[in-house]
């Protein structure tokens, strides 16, 4: 919060200068790949949500991403040099185990002022088939109006390995971006109901464009 009580947004180019040493690591330790880059939008408030199933899940697609984002990491990883490196370049900690308002408020702000924020909606790393999604991030799209962008990450998890596992060194990653869109309620729907439609409407959306990238693009390395 800053001292007027408004909440702080972090600074534009924290994810400019991060996003530039990303693109140099996805490009010369591993093979990234992102495809239909066109389909995000390159200004105004944008959401992307992204399958979840490794460590660097979110590096990566931070990195691939056309344009710079501030993404919601566990705040558990904002320790030690990792944890000052990724608040460096303009992450957002957030408290998975309780309904973390400022946090959501932190990323409403960056969408206020035009900007990119990225969520993990399944909330933890697991096969990363979006089989349920927490509500934070349809909150957060019903609340500013944001373009929704679903986004699938494959190759980041080596078949047999954990979810910390890492991939060897020149693996292909691929992230495909997929058609954005906003939530839409019917009127009069009351508020839980209201997020409940929507978080069923952003879940469904990112497991069908997760299932249309793993068919587009072959087979997946990720673990199922």
């Amino acid at each position: 919060m800053t001292a007027t009580g408004e909440t702080a947004a972090p600074h534009p180019r924290r994810a400019v200068v991060g996003r530039w040493i990303g693109i140099a690591i996805f490009h010369s330790l591993y093979r990234g790949r992102a495809q239909h880059v066109e389909r995000v939008p390159l200004t105004g408030p944008v959401i992307l949500v992204a399958n979840h199933a490794a460590f660097l899940d979110g590096p990566f697609v931070f990195s691939m991403a056309p344009r710079p984002v501030n993404f919601l990491v566990k705040q558990e990883a904002f320790r030690g040099f990792f944890g000052w490196l990724i608040r460096a370049v303009g992450q957002i900690p957030i408290d998975r185990t309780v309904g973390d308002r400022a946090a959501l408020a932190t990323a409403t702000a960056v969408l206020e002022r035009g900007g990119a924020v990225g969520i993990f909606p399944e909330g933890n790393r697991g096969t990363g088939e979006v089989e349920q999604v927490n509500q934070g991030a349809a909150w957060i799209g019903l609340r500013t109006g944001a373009t929704i962008v679903p986004v699938a990450v494959s190759g980041t998890r080596p078949p047999g390995g954990s979810a910390d596992a890492w991939p060897r060194p020149r693996s292909t990653l691929d992230v495909v971006f997929g058609e954005p869109f906003t939530l839409t309620v019917p009127s009069g729907v009351p508020g839980r109901d209201r997020l409940r439609l929507a978080s069923d409407q952003l879940r469904d959306a990112l497991a069908s464009h997760v299932r249309s990238a793993r068919w587009e693009n072959g087979p997946s390395t990720d673990v199922h």
